[in-house]
């Protein structure tokens, strides 16, 4: 049995009231005309506007999910801080696009309940366009990821340093119709790394090359998710449309690559001073001495008269360096010495060293003092 009951929530035609004789019929229909037109666009206005911030939410949150992508890769440990702020900011617009999401649901429900008019009857049969879908996938762990990435590098490293080495638009698209199996994150990510390296062993022209390679990936990737599509199926439109660029759009391209430039510089500057720091640690955890301490930083806390007896080597002008000292000042920096290694106690004190540390070598040094006087005409 067929519902008619649809036809119930209508709006009568404007032409199609009986009214009052003494009521113009054609100003109170085209009154009625233009309040429902009227409220039709102010609806419309309004769905146009969530949809806006909709997809303005999508695009910073894939912004934010594309940098903490960039720092997961490059350097997770110095990029700690920035990284969990980027977390912070994309759950907060996450929370935002789930907000927007459920106004523009709240506007479809009420769009559906809206009646029917003489504008609304009917619509264009076949005004639409078609795309293949790709489905969504089961997201991967960490650890997937991971593997998934060093089997990809292992098997095509070299094929992604050709592409990385390309520059000129035409070769690299055929290089990619040619071997399409490169166009995924894992080549992207590897030229990010690559172009660290490359910053950090000082080859900047090269760095900036392979940034060109790398921002391309990247866009190609965008796109693809943009259109949701598989990037192997949508490549060869980022080629057309960057070669028939107009200026604006070259900008965004340009002003992409500086930024990206900019981070690995910022990224390899990093990865320098930490390499430098744990240098110095390692060659200070060498230095140091039986008790522990770093002679470097020993010899610099010595008042100037004892460093001067280090200087020259002179172990008679230190043993009388240490005789003029305050006692309990000069006991001090003697046991700091040992224990670093910048003194070594000879045979003849070694004992009261062991025994007594800077205190035994001071009082052997003040006994050696003491026979010389004795020992003078």
């Amino acid at each position: 049995m067929v519902d008619y009951s649809v036809w119930d929530h209508i709006e009568v035609s404007d032409d199609e009231d009986e009214t009052h004789p003494n009521i113009d019929t054609a100003s109170l229909f085209r009154w009625r005309h233009q309040a429902r037109v009227e409220r039709m666009e102010q609806f419309q206005k309004e769905k146009e506007e969530l949809d806006k911030g909709c997809r303005e939410c999508k695009r910073k949150l894939a912004e934010c999910q594309k940098k903490m992508k960039e720092l997961e890769v490059a350097d997770p440990e110095s990029g700690k801080g920035e990284l969990e702020k980027l977390q912070a900011e994309a759950q907060q617009l996450k929370n935002e696009e789930k907000s927007w999401e459920n106004k523009l649901e709240e506007l479809k429900k009420k769009e559906k309940n809206m009646p029917w008019n003489v504008d609304t009857l009917s619509k264009d049969g076949f005004s639409k366009s078609v795309f293949n879908v790709k489905p969504e996938e089961k997201e991967e762990t960490e650890e997937q990821k991971e593997k998934k990435h060093k089997t990809f590098v292992e098997r095509y490293e070299k094929q992604i340093k050709h592409f990385g080495m390309l520059r000129r638009w035409d070769d690299s698209q055929k290089y990619l119709s040619d071997n399409s199996h490169l166009v995924c994150e894992e080549t992207a990510n590897y030229l990010v790394i690559w172009c660290i390296d490359l910053e950090v062993e000082e080859k900047h022209a090269l760095m900036e090359q392979v940034a060109h390679q790398t921002i391309v990936m990247q866009f190609i990737l965008e796109l693809a998710k943009s259109l949701k599509v598989d990037p192997r199926a949508c490549f060869r439109q980022f080629f057309t449309k960057i070669k028939t660029a107009d200026q604006q759009y070259m900008e965004g391209f340009n002003d992409e690559l500086e930024a990206f430039k900019e981070r690995v510089r910022g990224r390899a500057k990093v990865r320098i001073e930490k390499a430098m720091k744990e240098y110095e640690e390692e060659e200070r955890q060498k230095r140091l001495g039986p008790g522990g301490l770093d002679p470097v930083e020993v010899y610099e806390s010595l008042p100037p008269e004892l460093q001067k007896c280090f200087d020259v080597k002179d172990v008679q002008m230190l043993q009388d360096t240490i005789s003029k000292m305050d006692p309990t000042e000069a006991k001090y920096h003697m046991q700091r010495c040992i224990d670093s290694g910048l003194w070594v106690p000879n045979a003849k004190t070694g004992e009261g060293a062991e025994k007594g540390g800077g205190e035994a070598l001071y009082e052997e040094i003040k006994k050696e003092n003491g026979d010389e006087e004795k020992g003078k005409p």
